[in-house]
Order: C-alpha cells, then sequence, then structure tokens
C-alpha cells in the first residue's frame, strides 16, 4: 500500500507580537513560533488556516510536500 503524500504548511513569524492584543500572541504561541524567522511545519488542516487567518500580518506561510 503506498502512502499518501500530505500537504504540510511552513509557517513563519515575520513580525514581533510586541503591541498586539493578547489573542494574538496566544496565536502566535499555539502555533509553536517563538521568535521572529522562527519556523514550524504544521499538518495542511482546517484547525491550522483558523490560526493563521486570524494573523496573516505577522506570519509568512508556504506549502510542502513530504
Amino acid at each position: 500500500m503506498r502512502k499518501k503524500k500530505t500537504k504540510k504548511l511552513k509557517i513563519t513569524l515575520v513580525k514581533s507580537v510586541i503591541g498586539y492584543d493578547k489573542k494574538q500572541r496566544e496565536t502566535v504561541k499555539g502555533l509553536g513560533l517563538r521568535r521572529i524567522r522562527h519556523s514550524v511545519i504544521r499538518e495542511d488542516r482546517p484547525e491550522i488556516w483558523g490560526m493563521i487567518r486570524k494573523i496573516p500580518h505577522l506570519l509568512k506561510v508556504e506549502e510542502v510536500e513530504e
């Protein structure tokens, strides 16, 4: 049986969370981002996209195949 290739998202914090409200800072933390230019790989899921939509001005999102 072949494994289906899953799409993943590379999410990078490109702007500081200083000056933004607590909910936005918590969303960044929930994605696993810690500092500027820190990147994480997450599965392409609706829950992750919901978090990205809350803070698109702070992030850079790229699709990667694994």
